[in-house]
């Protein structure tokens, strides 16, 4: 229950943070992604299924307040979830190159697969102007955000652990 608040909280954070702050620091319309962040930070921390539930609700709530098709951002971020919780094994607390891959990798294939959703299938094949003025400069945003905002979310996964295995001591 103190996982499903705390995620919660994280995920409303993380979309105040895009849709306010950074929105006043944004680089030519560019405003990182920390919903991405988050979403693919608790795919490879938790495992799969969490980042898939994580990513739903990261993309809903997303679609809710900006898609111009509810579901569209869920499904893309679900995806994207599910795919950084394969990692899960991979995935060592003390090594950032992962995460930062990772990160990187999910904010490309978000704008490239919402290009390909919304872009492409209303016949407009500038992907080479895209990627160069909107994917591109989103990825490079976001992982200089991610060396400030991934620190916070590991160390908020390992307090969490640390009180789960506690709670089980208890139990035994």
């Amino acid at each position: 229950m103190k996982r499903f608040i705390v995620s919660a909280i994280l995920i409303i954070l993380c979309f105040l943070l895009q849709t306010t702050f950074f929105k006043g620091l944004a680089f030519g319309g560019i405003v990182p992604n920390p919903l991405i962040i988050i979403t693919s930070s608790c795919g490879f921390m938790r495992g799969d299924k969490t980042g898939l539930i994580i990513g739903f609700f990261c993309g809903l709530l997303s679609d809710i307040f900006f898609g111009n098709v509810i579901g569209l951002n869920a499904m893309i971020y679900m995806y994207i979830g599910y795919a950084n919780g394969k990692f899960h094994q991979i995935f060592f607390p003390d090594d950032i190159k992962l995460p930062l891959f990772l990160i990187l990798t999910s904010d490309l294939a978000y704008g490239f697969l919402y290009y390909v959703t919304l872009f492409l299938m209303r016949c407009r094949f500038q992907i080479g102007f895209y990627f160069l003025h909107i994917i591109l400069p989103e990825a490079v945003y976001t992982i200089l955000i991610t060396l400030l905002l991934y620190p916070l979310v590991l160390k908020i996964n390992k307090m969490l652990e640390e009180s789960e295995r506690r709670s089980e001591r208890k139990f035994v």
